[in-house]
């Protein structure tokens, strides 16, 4: 597998990101919520062209390529949204992406990622089969670059470039910045890469339940896999067995604490980003707003929340909206 080991994130890449990213991307917006009295401003990565935050770590990763690890292609794991925002960058940089991706991840993000041209390479993952395997055997059989979801420093790098744009906007609006970021998390490339934009903020991820390997590992110092029993859960875009060192580093040093989110304040949030904020969000890029609105953080008046992702099936987002008449 070809993957450099001499390149580590930094507050400067994070800078170097965000300044790429702004000549090829429009800001994504931060929108004011009402939430117990306290208004919470939310990152509506959803609107990005990819419908998730990852189209930043990819065009940072692919642009970073030598000319011969772009001839070679690359290779990358997800579940969908990291996946589209290689196959993005992919075809704007003219490599060959090979994706490697669960058989029951969701319809619309396998099409959309072919739809931009990347080979989709399926895996078993209710079968147990282990996606980086699949992927280091592509590598090694082409020598292509791996293009991991969240443990590549590049990928770290760019997913801070949203804290950057995060701290410019609350500066523009004279708030001073962010002193409180809540964050979905799957592997924590976008919970670091936050770190490191925002240092005087607290940063803190939001897990789904029974997929809270993060919040685990900061408890015991060291880091944790999901349990093999773990839930089926809505959060695709969150299902990580395990953080990598390059995120845990950062994580460890930054991050007191980790949360969870139920599947029914998920779906909650959902339901008010979509009634109050006019916004379409999956269950992952959901998650934490749903621990925001739960209670279960003592807000600020400069809390910025994370909306990550929107790609989501008609018809699930269709009965997440339907589920409101139940209650």
């Amino acid at each position: 597998m070809t993957q450099s080991t001499d390149h580590h994130p930094t507050a400067d890449g994070v800078a170097l990101a965000a300044r790429k990213i702004a000549e090829i991307l429009p800001r994504t917006p931060l929108l004011p919520l009402e939430v117990e009295g306290r208004t919470v401003w939310c990152k509506a990565e959803s609107l990005q062209p990819v419908g998730s935050f990852k189209i930043r770590g990819a065009w940072h990763r692919l642009t970073a390529l030598s000319e011969a690890q772009r001839a070679r292609g690359i290779v990358g794991v997800s579940s969908g949204n990291h996946a589209q925002g290689v196959a993005w960058a992919a075809r704007r940089l003219g490599i060959a992406a090979r994706i490697v991706m669960p058989v029951d991840a969701p319809a619309v993000k396998l099409a959309n990622t072919r739809a931009m041209g990347a080979d989709v390479v399926l895996y078993d993952r209710p079968g147990g089969e282990d996606r980086d395997e699949v992927a280091a055997r592509l590598c090694a059989d082409t020598g292509a670059t791996l293009v991991h979801a969240f443990g590549d420093p590049w990928i770290i790098e760019g997913q801070g470039s949203c804290g950057a744009e995060i701290a410019a906007q609350m500066a523009e609006m004279g708030l001073g910045g962010a002193d409180l970021v809540v964050v979905p998390c799957g592997g924590g490339g976008l919970t670091a890469g936050l770190a490191l934009a925002l240092p005087h903020a607290t940063v803190i991820p939001v897990e789904p339940e029974g997929w809270d390997d993060v919040r685990r590992s900061l408890e015991a110092g060291e880091i944790l896999r999901v349990a093999d029993d773990a839930p089926p859960t809505s959060c695709d875009a969150l299902q990580t067995p395990a953080t990598w060192p390059v995120n845990f580093e950062i994580l460890k040093e930054r991050c007191r604490f980790g949360l969870v989110a139920t599947p029914a304040e998920v779906r909650a949030a959902q339901n008010l980003a979509f009634d109050r904020l006019r916004l379409v969000v999956e269950p992952g890029g959901a998650a934490a707003l749903a621990a925001v609105l739960a209670g279960k953080i003592q807000l600020t008046d400069r809390t910025a929340v994370i909306l990550s992702g929107g790609n989501t099936d008609p018809g699930a987002f269709a009965k997440v909206l339907e589920s409101r008449l139940e209650r």
